[in-house]
């Protein structure tokens, strides 16, 4: 054949130029230019060679993938390496089955009698010797390959299988050449593997080659692939004679928890702690820190580094004897065993601990005080008593803690940081009590005193939520009767109430909607007066008021522009009499109680007098619970007309806003969602993509705080039912994110204010979350990216996710589903299979398994996984789905 002198010039030709130049100039790494085509010009040139190109690469990518596990090995720890090699043997072993794949699709064609098979396997040479994107040591991978079909093709006598065989078993000899030149990596690489290639290839390329796959893959993405994520290190960051407490002094309370420490929620219950910058005391149980043997020899476990960590970190550790054993009816050696054993643990965690100790249940006699008299060692009782430990409703755990501190005044809070309510209940018992002027002390070493906050406290510190009650009124006006008609106004209004009642909770009793020609003035104002104002919200709620429709700007005499909304049965000529001036809106805003208020007008108008927050700084956040806060969100000027043509059927500003509160405008990463952070977001993000400019700031009587929407954790697992957006929804969303991109994310936020000036809003650096909220956290953005159909950024997400918890299904579920989406079926089903042994009984990732083993063709495991999906939801939304996949198998 014509081509085969210039393969078998054109490769030692290469490898001449390589050693020259391959230690020297990076810019010679890549084949030189060549005119052949590459495997997709090939496959549509020859549609007949296009399966066994598409093999051949299959067979490339998993050589390659090999190489990257395992040419760094010598910097890989002990178990890193033995992961490498275990999914290096996969996927050696892969190919080994590929491999045989292939040399069928050879017997078939060679087996035909269409005289194009001889010009299809030219083809199929043409790639192999010549494409472009091939580097030298990648046709490595095609040697056992071309050593099949040179001893397939050899039993054919004819004339063109003559010439075939004779140029194939020239690129033979052109690769056994470049072995030659390659000695030590890829016989390390491969030598472990059975059937070993014994390839050797040349030093002065090798880095280079690495360096260009490390472009296209990357050892934790090929672990991935293999259904492995390996964890981060476990984060450990995570936290005279007897006293109750009715000695401290006034409004003074003492946060104390008991039980742990939990390899969860101690962590988190410490985050939280740091959030608002108190102290507080743990006293943990023995036997989850380790052993002391008989002879004294202390064995720690790994959960002593939590509580080492707790005392690093300054939080006062005590003794809550060794097994919870009721000590009221212990004594002797028994009894002393509890508690000194217990002491000795946390001697040997760190000599810091504290010399407190409680008694389990409160249960104690006079020989377990007189043993602790003995030991140096403090009984620590307790006066209000969360009962977290038997109440599952954090809400009742709230409301119990509040009624006892208000009627005692101060004390010790017994709480348990070993249930996850108890980690709900306690940012909104600390708002609470920071809001009515609370103090907290912590253990300094002889009693319990109110220290000076800790180093950091104003950097780390942020808010939360705690509201009692939340209300909002929604307008949203299309069909005016004398105002140009609109057409999404209505729609939007409705998406942000289903937003509230839905993802915030807001109670839809207290969400009040008024569309089109409910939208009368005295409707709207009557709403504010009759529902809110005065004493008929309370003093710990919250207002969120959404208008969508025209607004207008007037003149006054002064000279002062005053805004507008325009209700629907307002007159143009009329307007000054017939709308609502936002002097009106600032005096029901004064008027009513609620500790927060935000107003969000998808309006254009100016003329409002709005104060300069200035810059929003944590410190002042962490006093949020105390301050109110009237803020104020305009889509733009009075010039500037609503861009009424959004996704959905929104207008651009309330697509926007759908958006931050999905998640979108929780800027600092820390689940929450403030005033200052949804303008931050939604003002640029509106700017960068119409002509509009919206506007923020405080109304006069604002005290500085921030209205504050709480994220919700996701329960989703991805399944065929999940929803994505429209393609118009991901292109504008694709241009918010670039614009929000492109903007220095460490830089205050410039946006306008409604008198025509310009704020600058600084997003307050987020308090540490534990591993468990990062990675919901992680989790909720992966999403997000693939309901945006951003599969591999979702991946990446999800991986983060379970990265930080290793156990997290919901995780482990949606990585395998977005893998199924891009028609990765093995892939999918190793993920899948990882959510079941974590969680057997969920049922989705049954039904997801189901079809990715449809997919795949394994017909068995997809009946065996619809069949569980059946037998646990024989009614559930994919039961019809299950049945008629299992009538086609």
């Amino acid at each position: 054949m014509p081509r085969a002198p210039s393969f078998r010039l054109f490769l030692p030709s290469l490898l001449l130029t390589l050693l020259v130049a391959g230690c020297g100039d990076k810019d010679a790494q890549a084949p030189a230019a060549v005119t052949q085509p590459s495997a997709q010009a090939a496959a549509a040139a020859d549609p007949a060679a296009a399966p066994l190109l598409g093999a051949l690469q299959k067979q490339l990518d998993g050589y390659r993938r090999i190489i990257v596990l395992l040419a760094d090995e010598e910097q890989q720890s002990t178990a890193d390496r033995t992961t490498s090699t275990r999914i290096g043997q996969q996927l050696f072993h892969d190919g080994l089955e590929q491999r045989g794949a292939i040399a069928t699709q050879f017997d078939t064609l060679l087996r035909g009698t269409s005289p194009q098979r001889f010009a299809t396997l030219g083809t199929v040479l043409d790639y192999i010797e010549s494409a472009p994107e091939l580097f030298d040591a990648d046709r490595l991978a095609f040697r056992e390959v071309l050593r099949d079909l040179h001893e397939r093709i050899g039993a054919d006598s004819s004339l063109p299988a003559v010439k075939l065989h004779q140029r194939i078993g020239e690129d033979l000899e052109a690769l056994d050449e470049i072995e030659r030149n390659y000695n030590q990596e890829l016989t390390r690489i491969f030598s472990r593997f059975e059937r070993t290639r014994a390839i050797e290839l040349k030093r002065e390329k090798w880095d280079d080659y690495i360096a260009h796959l490390h472009k296209d893959y990357s050892r934790e993405a090929i672990l991935r692939d293999y259904g492995v994520i390996e964890p981060y290190p476990m984060s450990m960051k995570d936290s005279d004679r007897e006293i109750f407490g009715r000695d401290l002094p006034p409004k003074t309370v003492v946060l104390t928890f008991d039980d742990g420490p939990h390899k969860a929620y101690t962590d988190e219950v410490v985050a939280i702690l740091k959030r608002y910058d108190v102290p507080g005391v743990f006293f943990e149980v023995g036997r989850n820190l380790g052993k002391v043997d008989t002879d004294g020899k202390v064995s720690l476990g790994p959960m002593a580094k939590i509580s080492r960590n707790l005392m690093e970190e300054g939080y006062a550790v005590g003794n809550h004897s060794l097994t919870h054993a009721q000590l009221s009816r212990t004594t002797g050696d028994a009894l002393r065993q509890q508690v000194l054993d217990t002491d000795t643990l946390l001697k040997d965690v760190d000599s810091k601990r504290a010399p407190l100790f409680r008694f389990p249940y409160g249960a104690r006699n006079a020989e377990g005080l007189q043993l602790l008299n003995e030991a140096g060692l403090k009984s620590i009782m307790w006066n209000i008593d969360s009962m977290d430990w038997a109440d599952p409703v954090p809400e009742s755990i709230v409301q119990r803690v509040l009624n006892q501190v208000n009627k005692e005044q101060r004390g010790i809070i017994l709480f348990h940081d070993i249930h996850d309510r108890a980690v709900k209940a306690l940012p909104q018992i600390l708002d609470r009590l920071i809001a009515d002027g609370y103090q907290f002390a912590g253990w300094n070493g002889r009693d319990f005193s109110v220290a000076r906050p800790r180093k950091g406290s104003d950097r780390d510190a942020t808010v939360t939520t705690g509201y009692e009650k939340s209300w909002a009124i929604v307008v949203g006006i299309d069909n005016y009767a004398k105002w140009p008609k609109l057409e999404y106004a209505s729609h939007d209004a409705q998406a942000v109430a289903d937003t509230l009642t839905g993802q915030f909770g807001f109670p839809s009793s207290q969400v009040i909607v008024l569309k089109n020609e409910q939208a009368t003035r005295n409707n709207i104002l009557a709403a504010f007066h009759d529902r809110l104002s005065d004493d008929r919200t309370g003093r710990n709620d919250r207002v969120f008021v959404f208008f969508a429709g025209h607004g207008a700007t007037r003149q006054l005499a002064s000279g002062r522009d005053l805004g507008y909304i325009i209700p629907v049965d307002s007159d143009p000529k009329e307007f000054a009499t017939d709308a609502i001036a936002m002097t009106d809106i600032q005096n029901i805003a004064e008027s009513m109680q609620a500790k927060h208020v935000m107003f969000v007008m998808d309006a254009c108008y100016s003329g409002l007098g709005l104060t300069r927050g200035g810059p929003s700084s944590s410190s002042f956040l962490r006093e949020n619970a105390r301050r109110s806060a009237r803020q104020m969100l305009t889509a733009g000027g009075a010039d500037q007309q609503v861009a009424d043509a959004g996704p959905n059927g929104h207008s651009v500003f309330t697509w926007v806003l759908l958006q931050a509160l999905a998640g979108k405008g929780d800027l600092n990463g820390d689940g929450l969602i403030t005033g200052t952070e949804l303008a931050a977001y939604v003002a640029p993000a509106v700017s960068a993509v119409s002509q509009q400019t919206p506007a923020f700031g405080s109304l006069p009587g604002s005290q500085g705080g921030e209205f504050v929407f709480q994220v919700p954790d996701s329960q989703e697992y991805l399944n065929a039912d999940t929803r994505q957006l429209t393609a118009d929804a991901i292109a504008l969303n694709n241009k918010v994110d670039a614009a929000q991109d492109a903007k220095n994310s460490e830089a205050p936020v410039t946006v306008a204010d409604l008198q025509g000036g310009k704020a600058k809003l600084v997003v307050p650096t987020a308090g540490p979350a534990s591993d468990r909220q990062r990675a919901q956290q992680a989790n909720d953005r992966g999403l997000q990216l693939y309901r945006e159909k951003r599969y591999d950024e979702a991946a990446v997400q999800f991986a983060e996710a379970l990265k930080l918890r290793p156990d997290f299904a919901q995780a482990a579920n949606n990585l395998g589903f977005v893998y199924y989406r891009q028609q990765r079926y093995a892939e999918a089903a190793r993920w899948l299979e990882n959510t079941l042994k974590i969680d057997p009984s969920r049922a989705v990732a049954h039904l997801n398994l189901g079809d990715a083993y449809f997919n795949a063709g394994d017909k068995a495991k997809a009946k065996q996984a619809y069949t569980t999906y059946l037998a646990l939801q024989p009614q559930g939304s994919g039961a019809a789905q299950a049945r008629a996949q299992l009538e086609k198998l």
